[in-house]
């Protein structure tokens, strides 16, 4: 009896050197499944790529300019299969390992390569979404917080440096992040964007609001269990008794 042919996976590759994606096309060459349908050359170009192609499987470099691969992994989000490919990092191969995330330890040769194109076909039979947020927080090493957020709109791709934002609301799924006056909708909640901010400079003043405490001019009452934090440009958040708290012990 023949077997049953196997699912066709369309593949981009991420990595910022020629040689490295010429390798992965070429080992992919040998498996009749896998199409390439992309290269890319940094993490921007691969935002557009899974947006306008929408691959089953990303082959995705972590040391990028431009975009590292745990910032592209965040914005391409959890319905892509992904396999990473890396040199030598300790905090994300602990990651991968211990989220059961497949990655290619540079310099990889074609069986290395075979296996861990077996494990991604399996999680994409499955179904399996890929943790991006439990992979992203592991990855990065203790104390170290965020420097910007990125914020995905279709194709394009917003970066905003963390010391320009004036607070943080939650907005059903996604969190407002609002920086000089304008507000960007980004999808994640606001207990995960928090935990990646500097407890020290991002404060939850309110079940809904994270405030940046360097916008801060004046703290007050508003009514008898209330506050309200009065930012420069004259915004008001309302503060609750906790978040009161923890703005004191700050300040």
């Amino acid at each position: 009896m023949t077997p049953p042919a196997r699912r066709r996976i369309r593949a981009v590759v991420v990595d910022d050197e020629k040689l490295s994606r010429v390798l992965v096309r070429e080992y992919a060459s040998g498996h009749d499944d896998i199409e390439i349908v992309a290269e890319c050359a940094n993490g921007f170009e691969a935002v557009r790529a899974v947006n306008d192609l929408k691959p089953d499987l990303v082959f995705l470099d972590i040391q990028m300019p431009k975009l590292d691969g745990f910032e592209v992994l965040e914005l391409i989000g959890p319905d892509v299969g992904v396999i990473f490919v890396t040199a030598h990092d300790a905090h994300a191969l602990r990651a991968f390992e211990v989220h059961a995330v497949d990655y290619l330890l540079k310099p990889f040769g074609s069986e290395r390569f075979a296996e861990a194109l077996d494990e991604a076909r399996g999680r994409l039979a499955r179904a399996l979404p890929t943790p991006v947020s439990r992979v992203v927080a592991s990855a990065r090493p203790a104390g170290t917080y965020l420097r910007r957020i990125l914020i995905r709109t279709g194709a394009r791709v917003d970066v905003v440096p963390v010391g320009s934002v004036d607070y943080i609301r939650a907005r059903d799924d996604y969190v407002g992040v609002v920086s000089g006056g304008k507000e960007r909708l980004k999808q994640q909640t606001l207990a995960e964007l928090e935990g990646q901010l500097d407890p020290a400079r991002f404060v939850r003043v309110h079940r809904s609001f994270l405030l940046n405490v360097d916008r801060l001019t004046r703290l007050g009452p508003a009514t008898r269990d209330s506050y309200v934090a009065v930012l420069e440009d004259g915004t008001e958040l309302p503060v609750s008794r906790r978040g009161y708290r923890r703005l004191s012990e700050l300040l």
